[in-house]
């Protein structure tokens, strides 16, 4: 009878919405459990800043979502998935723009730089993935290394990244329909008058794609993985021909002068086609659903990164060989070189490819922006009713909606350029985050590390970090004086070097990145460097966005990841 009866134990239902499900936390319990809470803030502020997660708390975080994420994914389906995420309609828009108006011919040098940089911030991100296989990606790897409150910040901008990036993705996916269709790209909006402007174009299409392509998300991680790699591998064969149409009808005396704005429209350019290379971090968040990690990570990230490098680098190169750089059209580089040329029925091919691209960009960002969301419910960071995965889909639906629904919502009534928000820099502030927690986790090993060593290794890694931020000033300050650059780049050299001659507390287990420190400090300073070529508007709302996320912080956040960090020292 007993054992009857515990095969028929009664499970919880998915779709549950108790207070429990959502503040299960002793200082949520009542008023007077919260009051007191309140009343120990910086306490636990203290706390929460000095303490770190470990690998072993992270792993096993999983218990939070009640049942298990499916292991399906192998390398093949990470390399399409990076390939997916990243090559979205960024190539086929912005080339055009920088080939025109700061690097000419040269452009194919601005995505070597660009691909360099992001394939330092890959090597990161595979030694962590390897290391800790959860769906937390950057998240998991900033609170093991860095601490909740730094995690909790990239938590925050992940987030808000998510939700905002996805909907400028939609928004652009209909636009660009539209031009498909007619000349006027604003005819498929409706126009509601008494909305103020910027919100007054409503977009239904953007809003419904947004949420099919969410909606595949959470049907199940094979699927999804299998409509993209299809889809990828198609879109592939269409780049392919491109190369190969523009090494053929293409003429070299085009590619003369080679640098006609310089080595600083070079550098202008490459900040502005970094933005093409991101994506790639989403594929860091499916470690949890890889079959062999250890294997499959490496080749996948690595892999798809280098290809797609190589990609751009030649797709750069033929559009220049194929019209003068001061005749490319800045808008629809490709689609108008084909039609200049007598291959009118091309262009049709470049638009299909352009568009497939935002689509598995919408797709594969669904799926890896739910898993960052799942493991910062794990750590109860947010409501950990969106940790739970669904029993017959293994997906974590509730985490999939958290940014389906507002980013549709946004999409419907948000023009582009109100979405052309923050998270570039948020972006380039998390891949710099995880570089430093990399040294970190070499360099600094609690209760191990000589208080004199652990000085020391701070002390180098102020020096790389300041270095950085001063050759990006110098940079913005337009002058042309090098001595600047040769001060910031000696210090960076001889705090990289001192860093360097330290011993470090850990050796990596299977994959490590090579070169360390010198790869990660190199990304540290790309990363900082690209920051500072940003606007000041982009540092004002990265500024302001963070302040509302304190405000969460201190007033639920803190007190719920102080509560679970007690229960599993408890535990």
């Amino acid at each position: 009878m007993a054992e009857q009866t515990q095969n028929h134990k009664p499970t919880r239902s998915y779709w549950r919405w108790s207070k429990q499900d959502f503040f299960p936390e002793e200082s949520f319990q009542n008023l007077a459990s919260y009051k007191t809470a309140l009343s120990h803030t910086c306490f636990r502020l203290k706390d929460r800043l000095l303490n770190r997660s470990s690998v072993e708390n992270e792993m096993l975080l999983f218990q939070e979502s009640e049942n298990a994420m499916k292991k399906c994914l192998t390398w093949w389906d990470l390399v399409w998935m990076s390939f997916g995420s990243v090559v979205g309609s960024g190539i086929f828009v912005i080339t055009g723009q920088e080939t025109r108006n700061d690097a000419g011919p040269a452009i194919i040098l601005s995505y070597a730089v660009s691909g360099f940089s992001a394939l330092l911030s890959v090597l990161c991100y595979t030694e962590f993935a390897v290391e800790i296989p959860v769906a937390g990606g950057s998240f998991s790897y900033l609170r093991v290394e860095l601490g909740d409150f730094v995690a909790f910040i990239a938590a925050g901008n992940i987030l808000l990244e998510a939700i905002v990036g996805a909907a400028g993705l939609a928004r652009s996916w209909s636009s660009y329909f539209a031009s498909m269709i007619s000349t006027d790209t604003d005819f498929l909006l409706i126009r509601v008058s008494y909305f103020a402007d910027g919100f007054n174009l409503l977009d239904p299409i953007a809003a419904v794609v947004l949420l099919i392509a969410d909606g595949i998300a959470m049907s199940g991680t094979r699927r999804t993985s299998i409509l993209n790699w299809i889809s990828s591998v198609l879109s592939f064969m269409v780049i392919l021909f491109i190369i190969v149409i523009g090494f053929i009808r293409g003429k070299t005396s085009n590619l003369v002068p080679f640098f006609p704005y310089g080595a600083r429209g070079v550098f202008r350019a490459a900040a502005v086609v970094y933005w093409s290379y991101t994506g790639f971090d989403m594929v860091a968040t499916m470690a949890e659903e890889t079959k062999n990690p250890t294997r499959d990570i490496p080749l996948g990230l690595v892999g798809s990164m280098s290809m797609i490098t190589v990609v751009y680098c030649l797709m750069a190169l033929v559009l220049s060989m194929m019209q003068k750089y001061n005749e490319v059209d800045a808008n629809a580089a490709y689609s108008v070189v084909f039609e200049k040329i007598g291959m009118t029925w091309a262009k049709y091919l470049v638009s299909i490819c352009a568009l497939k691209g935002m689509t598995t960009s919408m797709l594969i960002g669904g799926l890896g922006q739910a898993r960052y969301m799942t493991q910062i419910a794990r750590a109860h960071m947010i409501p950990p009713w969106f940790a739970l995965v669904h029993p017959r889909t293994g997906t974590p639906i509730n985490a999939t909606l958290l940014m389906a629904i507002p980013g549709a919502t946004i999409a419907l009534f948000s023009s582009l350029d109100v979405l052309s928000s923050i998270f570039s820099f948020s972006t380039l502030l998390i891949f710099m985050l995880v570089a430093v927690a990399l040294l970190v986790r070499r360099y600094y090993v609690k209760d191990t590390t000589a208080k004199r060593d652990l000085v020391k290794f701070l002390a180098c890694l102020f020096v790389i970090i300041g270095s950085s931020i001063g050759i990006a000033v110098v940079w913005n300050s337009n002058t042309t004086e090098w001595v600047g650059y040769a001060v910031g780049a000696f210090l960076w050299f001889l705090g990289t070097l001192g860093m360097g001659l330290l011993p470090k507390q850990r050796v990596t287990n299977v994959w490590g990145v090579p070169l360390v420190p010198w790869l990660p400090s190199l990304s540290i300073g790309m990363n900082l460097f690209l920051i500072g070529s940003l606007g000041y508007q982009a540092f004002l709302r990265f500024f302001i966005c963070s302040a509302v996320m304190l405000i969460y912080y201190f007033l639920v956040g803190l007190h719920a990841t102080y509560d679970m960090a007690r229960q599993n020292q408890q535990a």
